[in-house]
């Protein structure tokens, strides 16, 4: 077996572990979430979006993240394996960011009675998910991929300025949104011990999942990449 075909066995392998254990904590999390946790004192069984929509939110910033330290990688090396990690995790990054999204403007529906507030939280959130969306559409628009490849890493790179300021905009700004539970200035972050539990154990399945997806995601990337090994069909002008 040829080097190449080891390191993608183990990855192969690497997937296959994220998967089942992505399986068994997202079924773990959904439990506790539902029959574990009590409903929140003020917002009810409303409240339980949370187990969603922060472990969405967390997981984008992880997402962003892997697309900045790729696109550093691939500035300082050029090798076309780290834009294209850059560009999986950018696309991970965007559809959980829009996931981010979705489930806050139903939760904000519940808890502030409109879809959508003019809140630094969810505006900031917005721009974020609009300038990942700008970077895949770039990406395209170019026709050279070295280019292409370039100019997204130093979009990707500048980018991720906005994921601070979405995640500490609650303290900085007056915002409806609700503290930050997880990597809280605080480190006493106001939340029951057993929902912290429940949450702490949705967070580490979509992290599984999420690292299950980019993998993948990678392969078809990979596989895209590689040249064609069909065999060329020869026809004469007759028989």
């Amino acid at each position: 077996m040829n080097p190449d075909d080891q390191v993608r066995g183990a990855e192969g392998a690497l997937r296959r572990a994220l998967g089942w254990a992505a399986a068994g904590l997202g079924g773990a999390a959904l439990f506790a979430g539902l029959a574990v946790a009590p409903p929140d004192a003020v917002q009810g069984q409303a409240a339980r979006l949370m187990y969603v929509h922060v472990p969405a939110a967390w997981t984008a910033y992880l997402a962003f993240a892997v697309t900045v330290l790729s696109g550093i990688a691939f500035l300082r090396g050029r090798d076309p394996r780290w834009d294209r990690r850059a560009q999986a995790a950018a696309e991970l990054g965007v559809g959980l960011t829009a996931l981010t999204l979705a489930l806050g403007s139903l939760w904000g529906r519940v808890s502030w009675g409109v879809w959508w507030a003019w809140d630094p939280r969810v505006v900031s959130t917005a721009l974020l998910l609009l300038v990942y969306a700008g970077y895949l559409a770039a990406r395209r628009a170019c026709a050279d991929p070295r280019t292409a490849a370039r100019r997204s890493a130093f979009a990707g790179i500048g980018g991720f300025a906005l994921v601070p300021l979405v995640h500490f905009s609650v303290v900085w700004w007056r915002s409806l949104h609700q503290p930050a539970t997880l990597l809280a200035p605080d480190p006493h972050p106001p939340i029951d011990p057993v929902m912290l539990a429940a949450l702490s154990l949705a967070v580490a399945a979509f992290t599984a999942a999420a690292a299950w997806l980019f993998l993948r995601r990678v392969a078809i990337l990979e596989r895209s990449a590689r040249p064609s090994r069909r065999v060329p069909v020869l026809t004469g002008a007759g028989r």
